[in-house]
């Protein structure tokens, strides 16, 4: 019994001795500029969405195929119904953030994500799938990308394209690591095991650092945006009269009374629809040019690579030119993409489709992030995101349908993909007649 009474002991001993080291680390870490904490653990959390994210989730469909009998129509079906009702779930998510606040909605959201990887090791028929589909969508690839980048532009707001291109790369990271993870982990000890492997790394690791180390606002811990000591000058870059006034923020009701928000909204929904359109049907259309699969799966690589490349240019763009303009040329890129695919039969040009495919998903990524803070400030921000991310989500499962049907119909991918060039083409000019709102003049 003594030795029992020592061992706990020493244990609870360790664990108050981690806890004070948490808390000697945080204080320390105030005698800086605590912002940059805010950008380690956002891009933390914006790598750890991966398991709810396509590129991880699609190296799990052959084995459960493979496991269970089900057809590939099945499986996507509960994968794009899971997805759209994870969808209209982001606009309660971003409420509840601006209500609770960032800290404690982050750190509900990781064990909630943990909960929903280890019910998905647990699958035994397609309602389940679906339910957990959902799940991981919900608070994966929805809320782990919607609180991160609402988090950052909180604490900076001269740099905010700079400092979220530091999320897009984690991102782009991701993308990159967790396919090749999680194949070794199939491989090795089966895909239950790698769902349950995802919910570890999210419950003991991603949980505690969002709850020790995030913190709201700058204010709170008497600061400013941009560690300024009196608030930042208008940026000199910006419109004229698109002076950067981060304390005049825009609640919902009023966002949606804007005609700027629906513009910008649709426009940015369309890279969601047709990108993803795009990249799930990617194998069958190089396939159809006579590309071999093996070339096919390595625009996935360069166009990563690209992206990490790309994103801190992007950035810089955000910070220093009209927003409408960045979006306008990622919109084209995004069309040069669509119709370029037609033409790639050889590895040179698939690495070409990769490094364009790169290019328009860094600025358009960061983009999306920049633009809404941009244009509404920062107090209700992670409500407005729920709105936009809702959006998002929404269009990205209804984009492989129109591929689809395009190819029963013509027999190929030659119409559709035209048809689908000419929406970015659409959005490109549509942006350019965008304006910055004024809150006084649209609420008199």
């Amino acid at each position: 019994m003594r030795r029992t009474g020592e061992r706990n002991g020493r244990d609870i001993g360790m664990a108050s001795s981690a806890a004070n080291w948490v808390r000697r680390s945080v204080a320390a870490l105030r005698g800086a500029y605590y912002g940059w904490v805010i950008v380690a653990v956002a891009a933390l959390g914006v790598f750890m969405s991966g398991p709810g994210q396509t590129y991880s989730v699609s190296t799990f469909i052959d084995p459960l195929i493979a496991d269970f009998g089900w057809s590939r129509a099945q499986v996507s079906g509960m994968y794009s119904g899971g997805t759209l009702a994870a969808g209209f779930l982001m606009t309660v998510v971003g409420r509840l953030v601006d209500r609770r606040g960032y800290r404690t909605m982050l750190t509900i959201i990781a064990l909630c994500f943990a909960g929903a990887l280890f019910f998905m090791s647990t699958v035994q028929s397609l309602a389940a799938l679906f339910f957990g589909f959902m799940m991981i969508r919900t608070f994966g690839q929805g809320s782990l990308t919607l609180i991160p980048n609402s988090m950052v532009p909180q604490w900076f707001v001269r740099r905010r394209g700079r400092v979220l291109s530091v999320l897009a790369i984690a991102g782009a990271a991701s993308s990159a690591v967790l396919p090749f993870v999680n194949i070794q982990l199939i491989d090795g000890m089966g895909w239950r095991f790698a769902w349950i492997f995802w919910g570890c790394v999210l419950a003991l690791v991603m949980a505690p650092v969002a709850w020790y180390f995030t913190r709201e606002r700058p204010e709170d811990l008497g600061m400013l945006p941009d560690n300024a000591a009196r608030r930042p000058a208008p940026s000199s870059a910006g419109e004229e009269g698109e002076q950067e006034d981060d304390e005049i923020s825009w609640d919902v009701s009023e966002v949606l009374r804007t005609s700027t928000f629906w513009i910008v909204l649709i426009v940015v929904s369309i890279p969601s629809m047709v990108g993803t359109g795009a990249q799930f049907h990617h194998m069958s259309i190089l396939a159809r040019n006579g590309v071999s699969l093996e070339i096919a799966a390595a625009v996935f690589t360069v166009a990563a690579v690209t992206r990490v490349c790309v994103t801190p240019l992007a950035g810089y763009a955000c910070d220093h030119f009209r927003m409408k303009f960045v979006i306008a040329v990622g919109m084209l890129l995004q069309a040069v993409n669509l119709f370029y695919m037609l033409f790639v039969a050889s590895a040179p040009s698939a690495v070409a489709l990769g490094v364009i495919q790169g290019t328009r998903m860094a600025i358009l990524q960061l983009a999306n992030a920049v633009v809404w803070p941009h244009f509404f400030g920062r107090r209700y921000l992670a409500s407005i995101r729920g709105v936009t991310t809702m959006a998002m989500v929404i269009s990205s499962s209804l984009g492989p349908l129109p591929f689809g049907l395009g190819y029963d119909i013509f027999d190929g991918y030659m119409e559709v993909l035209i048809l689908m060039t000419v929406l970015p083409l659409a959005g490109a000019g549509a942006i350019l007649f965008v304006q910055r709102p004024h809150k006084k003049a649209d609420l008199t």
